[in-house]
């Protein structure tokens, strides 16, 4: 399973609010350019998000995009559910109630597969806004060192 670049860009660009909105709204472009993210792409994707409660804008001289509320509330599960199909790690999860696969019944793996999907939206649920912004603030101050094993993170450690 792979998440697209629609999720990890979001994630980014929220981890990017959440780092600069103290000072007020952040422009998209200023997010785009940190990011390296197409300001339009962007702009998509923030309207996801702003659909989703997660973002308010602000229009005008001076505006941008703000948090909806406090990063501590906010977790990664919700962002990447905002703009992302389904996480299901194979389509036969998603199916809708009135289509299941035809092989539901008797396939072993399905059990498998609604597991890892279960565990997967767990372990993103786990983790807020709050998190990563704390994690690349540490990583921008230098308290990870480049190479260092990220397995003592909080991150990893919440799991």
């Amino acid at each position: 399973m792979r998440l697209s670049t629609k999720g990890r860009y979001a994630v980014r660009a929220m981890v990017d609010v959440a780092m600069h909105d103290a000072d007020g709204p952040v422009p998209r472009e200023q997010i785009a350019d940190r990011q390296e993210v197409s300001a339009l792409y962007l702009a998509q994707l923030l309207a996801k998000l702003g659909k989703a409660g997660l973002v308010d804008s602000v229009k005008g001289p001076g505006g941008g995009y703000l948090l909806a509320r406090p990063a501590s509330e906010i977790r990664a599960g919700d962002i990447i559910r905002a703009v992302e199909e389904p996480l299901a790690p194979v389509a036969c999860v998603d199916d809708p109630p009135d289509e299941p696969c035809h092989r539901r019944a008797e396939c072993v793996t399905h059990l498998l597969w609604t597991e890892l999907g279960q565990h997967i939206e767990s372990f993103l649920d786990g983790v807020t806004l709050q998190d990563l912004s704390d994690q690349a603030r540490a990583l921008t101050h230098g308290a990870i060192m480049a190479g260092t094993d990220l397995a003592g993170s909080r991150l990893l450690q919440q799991t």
